[in-house]
């Protein structure tokens, strides 16, 4: 039988209370070290929700310091070439709440924004996030609510950092998976051409 969680109340008794510095940890501006990390950062995820609840993540990668500091309560966020599905702006424009996560590759810590989005299609600092060539055609403006570190727990249990729990062939490749997934029109062969080496030269195309 499933024993389902249904109040807040429970749910405290369950897990306990949290330690006080993880309360107090929280802050609203950024201090020097999190500028440092946004500037070594090449990496996120902006989790947004739409006005019905329903939700999407949507990875964000780009050279370090992709991410621009405005002022201390005030962060941009390039946008780049992608599918053009635009989920998490769309869900902006119905409720600007966001929740961001900046990874630095072999750190176990990460740095958490949450805060109010509204996005952008041209401004001055667009000049300052131009990467090969390509200024970007919108910019998510975030403005700071909640900004903390998280701590390591997730990182270590799950080993992700660790070369040697690497298993990049557990599942076949991105082309054999939206070929039997999707079942485009396009022959196997022509997805493994589309994805392949090549396929690094039109990222920011």
């Amino acid at each position: 039988m499933t024993a389902e969680i249904t109040s807040h109340e429970e749910l405290r008794e369950l897990l306990g209370t949290p330690m006080p510095r993880a309360v107090a940890k929280e802050r609203t501006a950024l201090h020097e070290r999190d500028r440092q990390w946004l500037a070594a950062s090449p990496f996120c995820l902006v989790a947004t929700a739409g006005a019905d609840g329903s939700c999407d993540v949507s990875p964000k990668g780009d050279p370090p310091g992709f991410t621009l500091v405005l002022d201390d309560r005030t962060i941009a966020i390039p946008e780049r070439p992608g599918n053009r599905r635009a989920d998490g702006y769309r869900n902006i424009l119905d409720n600007p709440h966001v929740g961001l996560i900046y990874l630095i590759p072999g750190r176990t810590d990460t740095l958490r924004i949450n805060g109010r989005a509204r996005l952008v299609r041209d401004a001055p600092f667009f000049d300052h996030m131009v990467v090969k060539g390509h200024r970007p055609v919108l910019a998510v403006v975030v403005e700071i609510e909640q900004i903390f570190y998280h701590c390591a727990k997730a990182f270590l249990r799950s080993q992700l950092w660790q070369p040697e729990t690497w298993r990049p062939d557990v599942l076949p490749s991105r082309a054999q998976l939206i070929k039997e997934v999707e079942a485009p029109a396009e022959s196997l062969a022509e997805l493994e051409r589309h994805y392949g080496p090549e396929y690094v030269k039109t990222i920011y195309a």
